[in-house]
């Protein structure tokens, strides 16, 4: 996929990459906070963790896209 992309759509998902871990590592912190805590609702602990499972996905998707394929 890398070969059909042009430098300006490589800079912008390398920029919607930083921004979704910069996200990732939100959640994550604010997870822990809330487990920290004791005192939590939980289906907003079950929110956080799934919206850091889309996340997770997406990142995933945007660094294969990125990542040039080597046929061994």
């Amino acid at each position: 996929m890398t070969k059909d992309m042009s430098d300006e759509e490589r800079a912008e998902f390398t920029a919607e990459l930083e921004r979704l871990r910069e996200e990732h590592r939100d959640l994550d912190a604010a997870i822990e906070a809330l487990t920290a805590v004791g005192a939590y609702d939980r289906l907003q602990l079950q929110r956080l963790k799934k919206r850091k499972l889309v996340l997770r996905d997406r990142i995933t998707f945007l660094e294969d896209s990125l990542t040039p394929d080597i046929i061994a």
